[in-house]
């Protein structure tokens, strides 16, 4: 491998391996081409301002004088910004370094010698055909205007409007959708095509010899053609021979054939992908969220869940693999998707960040393993995410503990505190759950304030409960002979009270030595 050989390897692996480089490149693509990037709506919208703005000003000025500031904004500013556009696009449409770092380890791999060149030619290529595509094409056009010497290149503002399909996903969304019947609309193309020929040329024979016949030449009949066959008829240009107004009448019934035709094919594409259409929308108006519940599964259990759920301010998103309750969490007016919640592909169609969007998610398929493998797959994404899950069977609960979920529960009877934890009502889940399930080994006390522990302890923020894993549901005041429900740190605690607490009850004992023997300093 010679010097420069070298040299470019070497480069290539320096671009590579800088988190400074990468990094601003990955801001660029993101704020370019990556829908689910936040700060790139606002670069699309800026965008679409200064198009709108360059047409304006290009129609105003075919009539009246413009300001020449105005114009020069026009031509130099706005193309100079469309041609960094341009040229940033051209910069992350491949990355050289990658080709020639790949070539050079595909070389020594199989023991073959580099060739620098083969793998610049790579590159190229690839650069070309970002070059070569439509969108690459219509900027470079909306550019041309910045060399206003050429005046008629200032015509070509008006291809700055084709830049706004690339900011629209509406019409991205069209095209894509047409994009799938090509074979159709080549073969209707072909067919009008062929129908314009036979006719313009019919028609010209029949009409050309004829005096009062505005058909002169073959441009007539092939405009003539295109205008009868499109049934739009505008009557500058007729037929005036019976044999010419034969071909019309044959063209005509064509035309309307064809419209029936290219009506069906769009209508067929929109039907087979409406329902991608309309998961798209879904997917982004869930990414547009920035706190919501996600449940897994909507059967039963869900439907009830979520009944009490509707009562908060934060958003519900359901997650199933099956259409039918999918669209029954639909009917129940909630935002509903048909992924399968146990694939991690699922959560990457969605492009969410688990961590900071998700509150909580709730497994709630009726279904141990599917909610052990719900579990499993979303703790591979997120360590940190709440998980709750339903449980079916005990002898399962190993295993989901195991999977990663916080919190497990059995369906009956805990729907409403579910409910009344996860909308941020000031009860802890874990309290609930233990109270209802006797397996956990947990006790629940009445702790009688007397007067020794009265001196001692003069707030709720002394009792020192997270060190003894000890949960204070309230205190019954003797004073005023009412319970406060979790009451704040500053609360007084005074002698006759009753403290009543919740904890496992290897540490009940030791909290309650605690609160005897502490002595107030």
């Amino acid at each position: 491998m010679n010097f420069f050989t070298r040299l470019a390897v070497d480069f290539a692996y320096f671009l590579h391996s800088s988190q400074s480089y990468q990094s601003k490149k990955r801001f660029i693509y993101d704020i370019l081409e990556n829908d689910k990037y936040h700060y790139k709506k606002y670069f699309d919208i800026f965008m679409i301002m200064l198009i709108f703005l360059s047409v304006a000003i290009l129609i105003v000025e075919v009539k009246s004088e413009i300001n020449i500031y105005l114009k020069i904004f026009n031509i130099y500013v706005i193309s100079f910004i469309f041609l960094v556009e341009y040229a940033l696009r051209f910069w992350i449409s491949s990355s050289v370094s990658e080709i020639i770092i790949k070539k050079s380890e595909q070389a020594v791999s199989l023991g073959r010698k580099f060739y620098l060149y083969k793998a610049l030619l790579g590159a190229a290529k690839e650069k070309l055909r970002f070059v070569l595509s439509i969108k690459a094409i219509i900027d470079l056009l909306a550019i041309l205007p910045l060399f206003h010497e050429l005046r008629l290149l200032r015509l070509f503002v008006v291809f700055r409007v084709f830049k706004f399909f690339r900011y629209t996903k509406s019409f991205q969304v069209f095209a894509s959708v047409l994009a799938t019947k090509k074979f159709e609309f080549f073969i209707l193309f072909i067919f009008s095509s062929i129908v314009v020929f036979v006719s313009s040329v019919l028609v010209y024979i029949m009409e050309a010899q004829n005096p009062k016949s505005p058909i002169n030449t073959l441009f007539d009949s092939i405009y003539w053609s295109v205008v009868t066959i499109a049934t739009v008829g505008y009557g500058d240009i007729v037929a005036v021979t019976t044999e010419g107004r034969m071909v019309a009448i044959f063209v005509i019934i064509t035309g309307v054939s064809v419209l029936a035709f290219m009506t069906s094919i769009v209508v067929s594409a929109f039907t087979e992908k409406l329902d991608e259409v309309r998961e798209i929308r879904t997917v982004d108006t869930i990414r547009e969220l920035k706190y919501f519940y996600l449940i897994c599964g909507y059967e039963s259990v869900a439907q009830e869940v979520v009944k009490k759920l509707k009562s908060s301010k934060i958003s519900i998103i359901v997650l199933d693999e099956d259409v039918q309750r999918v669209e029954n969490a639909k009917k129940d007016g909630l935002i509903a998707i048909n992924y399968d919640p146990g694939n991690v592909e699922s959560y990457q169609k969605l492009g969410i960040d688990i961590n900071l969007q998700v509150k909580t998610i709730l497994c709630l398929r009726e279904s141990d393993v599917e909610n052990v493998y719900t579990t499993l797959t979303v703790r591979s994404i997120s360590k940190d995410v709440n998980i709750i899950s339903l449980l079916m069977d005990d002898a399962n609960r190993k295993k989901l503990n195991f999977a990663g979920a916080n919190e497990i529960f059995y369906p009956k009877g805990l729907v409403g505190m579910i409910a009344k934890e996860l909308t941020g009502r000031p009860v802890a889940f874990e309290v609930i759950h233990a109270l209802r399930n006797d397996y956990y080994g947990v006790d629940v006390e009445e702790i009688l304030v007397d007067e020794r522990m009265s001196q001692n302890i003069l707030y709720v923020s002394e009792l020192n409960c997270a060190k003894f894993r000890i949960i204070l549901l309230g205190i019954y005041k003797k004073s005023t002979k009412r319970f406060f429900f979790n009451p704040i740190e500053d609360t007084m605690i005074e002698s006759g009270d009753y403290l009543l607490v919740i904890g496992n009850h290897a540490f009940m004992g030791e909290f309650e030595k605690y609160l005897h023997k502490k002595i107030r300093r």
